[in-house]
């Protein structure tokens, strides 16, 4: 019978598999997607399948279809969770692998260009005889333009804060999938369900009614913390 492999793993425990376990799972998940495209665990199962063999592009695009299909079952279920920290862990680990090496080339080309300049200034300085103070001034200055120049251009590398309208004013963390409420404020959206099953059908913030038919997705938002990500991939980290 297919899927052998896929049936015995139990996700809400530790992954502890062999090489050779994560072939069958690869194998088996792939037989599954055959008879069910639609299938959030064989997606998830081959997304990290294939992270294990550091393919990341193709493990990030399974996972993303993984929590696209949870989302559109249950976006409250633990496995949307868990799909969400797996995706969010295997896009920090391929930008830390892209921001080490662009970090790595700026540092080379930096050095080059310092090497270059300062030559100039030696062969500027053996020709500018009674200039010799100007010629070190110009060539400070030009120095520190450099410098200016890689830091602004290593910034998107460089972990900062996450603007406040990014992320959910209920746990504080960038936003995965926004809903807005009839009072104009953003919420993350298993976040508030859980609020207005567990603590009462009104809105944290104005004390207002709000029942979960009202919430609406914030495809707004959405696309900013998309295109925010893609620019800023260290704050995929997870704490």
């Amino acid at each position: 019978m297919v899927i052998v492999t896929l049936k015995k793993i139990d996700l809400a425990q530790p992954l502890m598999l062999t090489r050779s376990e994560w072939t069958r799972v690869e194998e088996d998940c792939r037989r599954a997607i055959q008879l069910d495209h639609y299938s959030v665990k064989a997606h998830y199962m081959l997304g990290l399948a294939l992270l294990q063999r550091k393919e990341y592009a193709e493990g990030i695009k399974e996972l993303k279809k993984a929590l696209d299909l949870g989302r559109g079952a249950n976006p409250k279920s633990y496995m949307v969770e868990e799909i969400w920290q797996e995706l969010a862990r295997a896009k920090y680990l391929a930008w830390e692998h892209e921001s080490t090496k662009r970090s790595w080339e700026l540092q080379n080309l930096k050095e080059a260009c310092e090497a270059a300049l300062k030559e100039k200034h030696f062969l500027d300085a053996s020709e500018m005889e009674g200039f010799v103070d100007e010629n070190a001034k110009s060539n400070l200055e030009q120095l520190e333009a450099l410098g200016r120049v890689f830091n602004k251009a290593a910034e998107d590398d460089t972990p900062t804060e996450v603007p406040d309208y990014l992320c959910c004013k209920i746990t504080l963390d960038i936003f995965r999938d926004p809903v807005i409420a009839p009072s104009g404020f953003t919420y993350e959206r298993a976040v508030i369900l859980d609020h207005l099953q567990k603590v009462g059908r009104f809105d944290p913030i104005t004390r207002e009614s709000l029942y979960p038919s009202q919430l609406v997705p914030n495809l707004a938002i959405k696309e900013a913390v998309s295109a925010y990500l893609e620019k800023h991939g260290w704050a995929y980290k997870m704490d």
